[in-house]
Formats: C-alpha cells, structure tokens, sequence
C-alpha cells in the first residue's frame, strides 16, 4: 500500500526501484550521517525493512525501519522501530522531500505496520538540519543520549 501526500508517497522497496537507487549521491557533510540505500540493501537482515520515498513515481528518497536487536539500545518499548539511513539523492535535497516523507511517516507505520506504536531515531549532535526536520514533523528528543561513531547522538521518538 502507498501513502500519499501532495508531492510524496511512501513504498516498501521493490526491485525495480533499485536501478535509481543505485545512482544515489550523498555530499560528504551529509553522507557523514547516513548511509546510501544500495549500502543498506546490501546488508539488510530480518526484521529490516527498506523504505522509498517517491515523488511522481520516482526514488527520491529511502530510510530503513527496523525491528531488531538493535531498537533495544534504544527504548523498553517491544513496539517500536528504529528509523536509519535516512537519505534524499543530492539532485533532489532541498525541495521538502524528506519533511513530507517524515510527515506521512505516522500513517505508513500505521497501515503497513499496525503492531508498532513508536518511532525512535538517533540523530548526531552536530546534524542541527536533521534534528530541526524531525522536531518540525513532530518527533521529540527522549533526553536519552549514546555516543556514536562520530560523537554523540540524541534519541528521538515519536509515538503513533
């Protein structure tokens, strides 16, 4: 099922998606934070699922939302995802792709994932743009904090 909003709609990764994927391009200050998508596909494990951001029909974006071990460094919550890899191709950044993707993020979970109720991410201390997005699209910062591979991160959630 696809979530729309005006200019874009959320899809679980499909193989035909991965020609476009491919060509992704992060600026280095960005991709310092992420990672591209046909790195995270590379990779993807159980309880992984990959998710595209479309605008007319075309990746603009993708983000992973997982289940797994790893949400519990994170939160108590058995029912929560964590966000990662959040990225918009550098040809596309800067037109609200990934605020309208974050916005419509509630009803995705919500109609492909109806046994989740909260959304958690790590966001680095020095990425103020990020954290600024996910503050605007409602996400708030748990007060938790880890330190990760390029110094500390803040834990945000959002509850569904």
């Amino acid at each position: 099922m696809n979530i729309l909003s005006e200019t874009v709609k959320l899809e679980r990764y499909k193989p035909e998606f991965l020609k476009v994927l491919t060509e992704f391009e992060l600026p280095t200050e960005k991709a310092q934070y992420t990672a591209l998508p046909t790195v995270m596909l590379e990779k993807l494990t159980d309880n992984q699922y990959p998710i595209v951001i479309l605008s007319k029909n075309e990746p603009v974006g993708f983000f992973l939302l997982q289940s797994t071990d790893s949400v519990k460094e994170f939160t108590d919550n058995p029912r929560a995802f964590l966000l990662t890899a959040l990225s918009i191709d550098n040809s596309k950044q800067g037109k609200g792709f990934a605020k309208e993707a974050m916005k419509i993020m509630k009803q995705f979970v919500n109609q492909e994932f109806p046994e989740y109720n909260e959304i958690i991410l790590a966001v680095n201390h020095k990425n103020i743009p990020a954290q600024n997005l996910y503050k605007r699209v409602g996400f708030s910062d748990t007060g938790k904090r880890k330190m990760g591979k390029i110094g500390e991160q803040f834990i945000f959630n959002l509850h569904i």
